[in-house]
């Protein structure tokens, strides 16, 4: 009798181990609704004063001074180069350069991004990380493309045909009065059809953004793994003053 009732607490407990492994839940139905953020909302006491420390912290640093700006740095106020666009094409050089040449040793030639790509003017007054947000909200990192001189040329084609003031660093075209290239001077010299140059610009362009199909013929590309954004807000701390000018980087002669 004792047997029997052995084997059977056996029996029980291997069919209910059995029928436990065996179970898996089956997805019968799916339902979903839109539930519209607005107005219409009310607000949670409970989550908002969870909330208010981190928001009240997050505040304070975007909108701590970081630099001034004298007068407003727009990119519609010239017609080849802009305040705007000097000043980023300038941030994304001195910024970046340190950490390519870290890297690879050797030294960026020129800086090209595009003019769509700054989304808002730099209001005369207190400059902070908030206004960097704002003039650079994507997440667009700089890139380092390594550019044979035929490239350039065909870089310098696009600017000239482009109708737009990209912003440009560390180059100088100019243009004739026929709208032919006349001169494109990199660190000071004539540009060489058969030296390779290091163009930083941004991972967006880099693969063809904005048409800048020439980027395709880069021998090589290093990412710095380094926001335009941060690039910005590293340059605001340790700059007073923005005094960024409309000067002759990129001109037409008359």
């Amino acid at each position: 009798m004792v047997l029997k009732i052995k084997h059977f607490v056996i029996f029980v407990t291997i069919t209910f181990l059995y029928s436990c492994a065996e179970q898996k839940p089956d997805l019968i139905k799916i339902d979903a609704k839109q539930i519209t953020i607005d107005s219409s909302l009310a607000s949670k006491e409970a989550i908002e004063d969870f909330v208010k420390p981190f928001r009240e912290r997050i505040n304070h640093i975007l909108d701590s001074t970081l630099t001034y700006a004298p007068y407003p740095i727009s990119k519609t106020d010239g017609v080849l180069n802009t305040t705007a666009g000097n000043l980023m094409a300038d941030i994304v050089l001195s910024e970046a350069n340190p950490i390519f040449k870290s890297r690879t040793g050797h030294t960026i030639d020129l800086v090209l991004l595009n003019h769509g790509g700054i989304r808002s003017l730099i209001s005369k007054g207190n400059v902070s990380s908030r206004t960097a947000f704002e003039v650079m909200p994507f997440e667009n990192s700089i890139v380092v493309a390594e550019l044979k001189g035929s490239s350039i040329l065909k870089m310098a084609s696009y600017l000239r045909d482009s109708g737009r003031a990209h912003p440009i660093a560390g180059m100088q075209l100019t243009l004739d009065a026929k709208n032919e290239i006349q001169s494109l001077i990199i660190q000071g010299q004539p540009l060489d059809k058969n030296k390779t140059y290091y163009v930083a610009t941004s991972n967006y362009l880099v693969n063809g953004g904005d048409s800048m199909v020439f980027f395709k013929d880069a021998v090589a590309v290093t990412n710095t793994d380094y926001l335009i954004r941060n690039a910005m807000i590293d340059y605001f701390k340790k700059t007073d003053t923005l005094r960024p000018i409309i000067d002759n980087r990129f001109i037409k002669l008359k």
